[in-house]
């Protein structure tokens, strides 16, 4: 799957997309406000790289551990998936592909949401 993302190229894409449409968003920002922008990036393409089967290995927090206290809920998740999906689009990730990491993100939904 790593390849079919365009390898480090294409994931640096996706999360270049990602991290501009999250700071063009007023639903969403106010989670992001306070981040390191640089080292939410470093750590976003690691983690996309190893979950697509890349060379990278994600030794950061977990998803839990980023995200208590956040208390993120249900709606803006779905609306951060939407975003995502728009950063592939803008990539040029085809669809199938889109699902096929959606598909490994999945499992994260219950450790991010109400935390």
């Amino acid at each position: 799957m790593y390849e079919k993302l365009g390898g480090e190229k294409g994931i640096v894409s996706i999360v270049n997309n990602l991290t501009k449409n999250i700071g063009h968003d007023e639903q969403l920002f106010h989670y992001f406000a306070q981040s390191n922008v640089s080292r939410f990036k470093k750590s976003l393409i690691l983690y996309l790289c190893a979950t697509s089967d890349g060379p990278c290995q994600y030794n950061g927090d977990s998803m839990q551990q980023i995200h208590d206290g956040m208390d993120i809920n249900e709606r803006d998740f779905n609306h951060l998936v939407d975003l995502l999906i728009d950063a592939m689009n803008e990539t040029g990730i085809s669809h199938p592909i889109q699902n096929q990491l959606l598909a490994r993100l999945v499992p994260l939904r219950k450790q991010i949401i109400y935390r």
